[in-house]
């Protein structure tokens, strides 16, 4: 069984935050990336819990962005289509669970997520 942090609710929803923050990469150029780095450098210092939050949204984040920019080459022979797609829905399903398990003080570690910020 998962173990579940009692932690104050300002910083579980800071750190849920950094985790529904990637969604304004649907409104802005690279917004996925900049929210959550806006919401992790802002409260790192003061919480350990959006911290560990923070950085992996991020992580998951850029590993997300990488395998797109990876998978636009080979949209040229189809299968980079279904990549970008299964990839688009993955991201979405993550971050949803992602964040509801931090609201709850549980932690949560995103599938395909490379570690580029320890």
């Amino acid at each position: 069984m998962e173990e579940v942090r009692i932690l104050p609710e300002s910083e579980r929803n800071w750190a849920m935050l950094c985790h529904l923050s990637s969604f304004a990469g649907y409104f802005f150029p690279f917004g996925g990336i900049i929210g959550p780095l806006v919401c992790w450098l802002s409260k790192k210092d003061e919480s350990r819990w959006v911290d560990e939050n923070g950085k992996t949204s991020l992580n998951f984040q850029l590993s997300i962005l990488l395998y797109m920019v990876l998978a636009i080459p080979l949209c040229f022979i189809i299968i980079g289509i279904f990549i970008i797609a299964f990839l688009s829905i993955l991201e979405v399903i993550c971050v949803i669970i992602a964040s509801v398990k931090a609201s709850k003080g549980e932690r949560y570690r995103y599938p395909l997520s490379i570690p580029f910020i320890q």
